[in-house]
Formats: structure tokens, sequence, C-alpha cells
């Protein structure tokens, strides 16, 4: 299955000034796959360790961190030369082994025509305890497939090629075609396992089945964070924000069992583990946006949104038959969606707006950034109602020129109201997009 970061792996292939490069995501999100699948094709050799399973290789990243010594260690290990320019070595699950997320920097400095890729889950829980090789590495950040890339992945390459032209170019009955391919994706979910499950069986309880196994694993995870904040904790925290989309979100209410400081503790460790997402309030009056952030004032994503729907048990047969994709689940699904796709293409600091006024409750639900402007975003159902928060933030930011809402309807231009209406499809598409790697 096609992944857009293929692209962004094929660039530091080729870069001159290349670095080692450190896969980023949430577990089961396609890491390993990727490299591997990349690896094949422009490579004589790939030699794998994953140091999750080897803690027996760990000794080589001891007190001596010189790259040739290792290579040595680690082509004994394989039975394979690690040869630049031919080998890509790859160190999987590296937050595993500390000492080898170090190790990078002296790969940099002393063997920079070798190859070197590391993934891994839950690696800022390894990050905090070693000293990181600030300017050694790159990072890139891989994300559960978006809506585009779940089109090409079940083979719908004309969808997915169109789902990317700007809805103005696309015939509306086109766009609530690719609505309605949406629909199954709010379910399917963009995990690649579901997304194969789906495409090769056509059956949502399939998808399910593969969904409930990985909420499974990301629990027997829970094991790991301890003994920060326990299990019980974490997993109820994990539900309520799942059933809090769209909503401030408060600590004292995600888990009534436990105080406030032991929920917060509990929500920032799924932050890290990268299962759920903070999105802050934030002052859009200049950029960047999170100069101006309010952390005390925010909402959350989960990672994904057919995890959320499974974690919630949505009732598939009533919400499959609503045609208003902003009606299913109360709308909380159009909310997780569209966080989801502006995470994955833009940045995981998703910021939104609410105003700083006692007694208001003035809110538009994203923030994006396009040509240096500030795109406020509104996903609301139908293209009727005030949209009184957007045109009062409109109002209030001159850097802001225009709002976008996004609807299950087609694309709408109302330029006396300085808005723009868009199918839903399109929300991954909205803003500039930022490097995938830095």
């Amino acid at each position: 299955m096609y992944r857009f970061a293929q692209e962004q792996i094929e660039k530091w292939f080729k870069a001159r000034r290349r670095k080692p490069l450190i896969v980023r995501g949430a577990r089961q999100v396609g890491k390993t796959w990727l490299i591997e699948h990349m690896a094949a094709a422009k490579f004589e050799t790939l030699v794998k360790i994953d140091l999750e399973k080897r803690h027996d290789l760990h000794i080589h990243f001891g007190d001596n961190l010189d790259p040739k010594d290792i290579v040595q260690y680690l082509e004994v290990d394989s039975g394979r030369r690690i040869v630049p320019g031919r080998t890509l070595l790859f160190l999987d699950e590296i937050q595993a082994c500390p000492r080898a997320i170090m190790a990078l920097r002296y790969f940099y400095e002393q063997m920079p025509d070798l190859h070197v890729i590391a993934a891994g889950s839950l690696l800022e829980f390894a990050l905090g305890e070693i000293s990181v090789p600030v300017g050694r590495v790159q990072y890139l950040h891989l994300y559960p497939m978006t809506f585009r890339e779940y089109l090409l992945g079940i083979g719908n390459e004309v969808a997915a090629e169109i789902a990317a032209r700007h809805p103005s170019e696309v015939d509306a009955g086109i766009q609530h075609q690719l609505l309605k391919e949406l629909k199954t994706y709010f379910f399917v979910g963009g995990m690649p396992e579901s997304v194969l499950a789906y495409r090769d069986t056509q059956s949502l309880v399939e998808s399910f089945k593969v969904q409930t196994e990985i909420i499974a694993s990301y629990r027997e995870d829970f094991a790991k964070y301890t003994p920060r904040v326990n299990h019980a904790c974490l997993d109820s925290v994990l539900l309520s924000v799942a059933r809090q989309v769209g909503e401030q979100i408060k600590y004292t209410r995600l888990d009534d069992s436990h105080s406030g400081p032991t929920n917060r503790r509990a929500f920032d460790l799924l932050c890290k583990a990268r299962l759920v997402h903070k999105i802050a309030s934030c002052n859009p009056s200049g950029l960047p946006l999170g100069a101006s952030v309010n952390d005390k004032r925010f909402k959350a994503a989960l990672l994904d949104i057919g995890l959320l729907q499974n974690l919630c048990q949505v009732p598939i047969d009533l919400e499959l038959r609503e045609d208003d994709l902003l009606a299913m689940y109360r709308g909380k699904l159009a909310e997780q969606f569209v966080a989801q796709e502006l995470i994955a293409k833009h940045s995981s600091e998703l910021c939104y707006w609410a105003r700083d006024a006692r007694g208001s409750n003035a809110e538009v639900d994203y923030l994006a950034v396009r040509g240096g402007k500030i795109v406020p975003i509104e996903v609301k159902s139908g293209a009727g109602g005030s949209l009184r928060s957007l045109h009062l933030m409109l109002n209030s930011y001159p850097n802001c020129p225009e709002g976008a809402v996004l609807y299950s309807g087609s694309y709408m231009r109302r330029p006396e109201q300085r808005l723009t209406f868009m199918p839903l499809y399109y929300a991954g598409s909205l803003g500039d997009p930022r490097p995938d790697i830095v």
C-alpha cells in the first residue's frame, strides 16, 4: 500500500547532507513496513536489528559507541556485510535501547555515507532518559493512513486522484460520491492492517476485528507506562478522550475515580505514546500559532477514527443510514476526521480558537495556515446556520481573511461572508503542507 511518506524517504535517500533518520509514530501505523518496503527497492541488502526482541545486542551499544565497532558486531550477528551506499542499516524498536539512539550522532559524524534508519514507538519515553543527538538526526512522523492513502490502499486510484483536486474543479455529483466513500473510511479508519483487512474481504466486521486487536495491544503496552499511572486510569482516560472528541477537556472529568493530577499524568502519557493528540487553544493574532498556545484550554483527538468508533462502540447499523456525515455519532466522527487529516498533513501541533472572555462560548473548531495567513476551519452540519463564532473571529483578526466550512455538501463560495464551503473529504488539503522530515 502506497504511503505519501515514501516521497520523503526517497528525498532522504538521495540527500547529500543526509543524517540518520528516525521514523516516529504510534504502534502499528506502518513504520516497519514502510522502511522494509522502500529498502527492498533501493539497496542491495537490508540489515534489520529489532532491539526490542534482541536485548542481547544492547551490549554493543554500551560504553563504546564507535560506529565502526558497532557495525562489525552487527555484521557478525547478522552474517551480512554492512557496506555504505549498498546497505541500509535498520534499527527497529530503537526505544528499547536508548544508548542506540545516542549512537546515531556518531554514525552521522564518523560514517555519514552509511544509510541508517531507526524506528520506534513510545520514543518519547526513551528520549526523556538520554541526551538526544540534536542536529545529528532527522525525524519523519508517520500517522495512520489518510483518506487519500486509504483510497489508494483499497485500489481506487481514480478516486484518490480526484480527491486531491480542488473541489471547484470537481463535479458536484462526484463530490457526493467521494463523501459516500468517506463514510466507509469513518469505520475502517487508517490503521494499515485494518485497511488491508477491508480491502481483501470487503467486510467491515473483519476490519473491526483488527481494530479490537490493535486496541488490546495498546492496553498491553500500558504496563510499560507504570509506575507512572496505573492501567485502569490509562484505559479510562483513553476511552473518555474518545467520547469527548470536539469538546474542551477537563482533567477532573476524564476519570471520576482518580484525581485531576492523576488524570493529567495519564493524559500526558497517552500523548507521549501518540495515542492521543492534544489540540490547544491559541490566539490567532499572529504566526506561528504555537507561540500563543493556552495550555489550560484544550481539546483532544484520538490517533485514528476507526479505533475511536471501535472504542466507543458506535452503533454501525444506525449510523450508516445517516446521509449527513456530520450527524454521525453526534458529529464527533467528523471532528475526529478533520483533526486526524490536518495533523497527518501539516503538524501534530494543531490548534483551535476559543474566545478568551468571561461567559463567552465562542469557539472555532480548528486553525490552519495557508499562504502565510491563518484560516479558521469550522466543521458544520449543513450550509445554513449563523456560524456566529466564525464570523466573530473573522471580524476580530484582520490576518484571517476568510474562513472555511467543512460539511457534507459540495463546494460553494460566499464571498460576501468571506466563507468557502468545502466537502468534508478535502480537509487534509486545507493549509500549506509542512515538511514531513525536520
